[in-house]
């Protein structure tokens, strides 16, 4: 990376000399060509810190997001599924590929959890400045009083780990369950026992996957989430966390949340880790993350 910094350095210099030429024998041509130059060592000094900011193992990688209602009832569930069409708006900004793997319905609206494979270049590095409990503030729709509530959803966000990464698993720790999945009728209906979910008692990792008609094609992506999952868990225990707090499993609640949207009586995101606000709060909500992220993971790579 040093010398492609370097690079850039003398690129700029070959830049500045083209510039003075062109100002002292006005010549038009050298100017154009010292302007696109410019640009050039821009766009590639952007993308050296773009790097510079992920260099973790799996940062380039795919990404696992789960979402999850927390604190707060039908608007609980409401907000998590605002949040899940935020992701899906992002990933769809970046053109990344998203299959849905597992979505449950809450029973007046919104959703209980979905979980989500999101295939594109970086999507682990970037999505993972989304991990953890987002608390959403408003009106409610679903109180006949039109009272302020305070609702929390939680996202969490694994890398899609490749297949040769090896994960030793006991099936003697592991319990499969099968359910019909389906969602309110038509199509959606599934009238076979196809939902997989997996359990690994020794950690308490929970997985399930639902997206698929086939019970073995939905077993084997459940499957591949949780080698995922223990590899993160045995990762944080490689850095020496304790293993209760790998396990452990944050608060959807009051005072964990990293980042805050407040749509009443003023409308503010804000990022409690970077201290970033922003009142584009529809264009959050619609994906436009990309100032949050960037800020969190310029921080958090200055921090290192």
């Amino acid at each position: 990376m040093v010398g492609a910094y370097d690079d850039q350095v003398r690129a700029l210099s070959d830049a500045t000399v083209l510039l003075d030429l062109a100002e002292e024998a006005g010549d038009e041509a050298s100017g154009k060509e010292a302007e696109a130059m410019v640009a050039h060592v821009r766009a590639a000094l952007d993308d050296l810190e773009f790097k510079r900011m992920l260099p973790g193992q799996f940062d380039a990688s795919g990404a696992i997001v789960e979402i999850a209602a927390g604190a707060g009832g039908v608007d609980a569930s409401d907000w998590a599924q605002m949040l899940m069409r935020m992701i899906l708006r992002y990933a769809e900004r970046k053109g990344w590929k998203v299959e849905v793997v597992e979505e449950t319905m809450a029973e007046e609206a919104g959703i209980k959890g979905a979980t989500m494979i999101i295939d594109g270049d970086y999507a682990y590095g970037l999505l993972k400045a989304e991990d953890g409990v987002h608390r959403l503030v408003r009106v409610s729709p679903f109180d006949q009083q039109g009272r302020r509530q305070t609702s929390f959803a939680a996202i969490r966000v694994t890398p899609d780990i490749d297949d040769d990464i090896k994960v030793e698993i006991n099936e003697g720790d592991l319990r499969i369950d099968t359910y019909r999945a389906g969602g309110a009728g038509g199509q959606h209906v599934n009238k076979t026992d196809s939902a997989v979910r997996i359990t690994h008692a020794p950690t308490g990792i929970v997985v399930q996957c639902q997206s698929e008609r086939s019970q073995h094609s939905n077993k084997d992506k459940a499957f591949k989430m949780l080698r995922a999952r223990i590899y993160e868990y045995e990762v944080a225990k490689r850095e020496a966390k304790a293993a209760e707090d790998a396990k452990a499993r944050l608060k959807v609640e009051w005072g964990s949340q990293i980042r805050s949207y407040v749509l009443f009586p003023y409308q503010q995101v804000a990022d409690h880790r970077t201290d970033l606000k922003t009142s584009r709060i529809d264009a959050v909500l619609d994906g436009d993350l990309d100032e949050l992220i960037r800020t969190f993971l310029l921080q958090k790579s200055a921090q290192a």
